[in-house]
């Protein structure tokens, strides 16, 4: 069975001022995105789908594309602010994305085959690709890498986590919190999604009825935006359509702070010296 990867890399580069200013994590200047498609290959998955800005394409193909196109099939969709249902517009003054809902929603056309979704600036691990990509495969039930939470705090400051209520297997709730640390008092191995879902492509049409209920409500709000990990929990409870939860104990790596480079780069140079990686 087919099974595609979409990577949400629309605001790739733009804490560093650019794609071209990402500094490199890996000894031949690789990215963490380059470690993810090689992690995705290994695991089974036969096409990158990357979610960008139509502004970014020329600079996203030569600095990422080119690379990635010699390891696995790739194709591109485009979030963009005016991609809205017929009759909507864009309100006069809008700016910010409309969330991580709307970006998956873009590569509705693309996307054909039971699909896991990630962020391209973010560490997932071997094992959580393998664990994703192998349910997908299986079973036709949405589901969601879980982390313990104290796999993927930093020392550098506090972190947003999605918190996770999980029931025999099966996700219940996500709360958001912020303002998160190893003393915050949420238990460090309580489970959260680090935005790593797997879906079939019949979310689809609910995700659009979602998005237009949020425009309908909140298209003037100009910082508004409609998460994907909220239309899944909706979904679980209106369509009756359960996430399964697959707890990985692997080490969830980001940039949240440009300290946190240095840690990201001793991490994969050992996971280099340990062989899971042939660069």
């Amino acid at each position: 069975m087919n099974t595609e990867l979409l990577i949400m890399a629309a605001g790739m580069g733009s804490r560093f001022g650019g794609l071209k200013q990402i500094e490199p994590i890996g000894p031949n200047g690789e990215m963490i995105l380059d470690f993810s498609i090689y992690d995705a290959v290994k695991a089974g998955f036969n096409k990158a789908v990357f979610i960008i800005k139509k502004e970014i394409e020329k600079e996203f193909r030569e600095v990422c594309g080119k690379r990635i196109e010699k390891m696995i099939d790739v194709d591109y969709a485009f979030e963009e602010l005016d991609k809205l249902p017929a009759g909507y517009s864009v309100p006069e003054g809008r700016q910010k994305p409309w969330g991580t809902a709307h970006a998956v929603l873009c590569a509705r056309d693309i996307v054909k085959s039971p699909f896991a979704v990630i962020n391209a600036d973010d560490f997932y691990g071997q094992t959580s690709y393998q664990l994703i990509h192998d349910e997908l495969v299986k079973n036709e039930n949405m589901c969601m890498v879980g982390y313990k939470l104290g796999n993927t705090i930093t020392e550098n400051g506090t972190v947003s986590r999605g918190v996770c209520e999980v029931e025999n297997g099966f996700l219940k709730s996500v709360t958001e919190h912020t303002a998160l640390d190893k003393n915050s008092g949420i238990p460090l191995d309580k489970i959260v999604s680090m935005n790593m879902w797997g879906l079939s492509p019949d979310i689809f049409p609910y995700m659009e009825k979602e998005f237009r209920l949020f425009l309908d409500e909140r298209i003037n709000e100009p910082k508004s935006e409609c998460y994907l990990p909220s239309v899944v929990s909706k979904r679980i409870v209106e369509e009756n359509k359960p996430v399964k939860v697959l707890e990985t104990a692997e080490k969830w790596y980001g940039v949240t702070y440009r300290e946190d480079m240095d840690s990201v780069r001793e991490a994969m140079e050992k996971y280099i010296n340990e062989g899971l990686y042939e660069l």
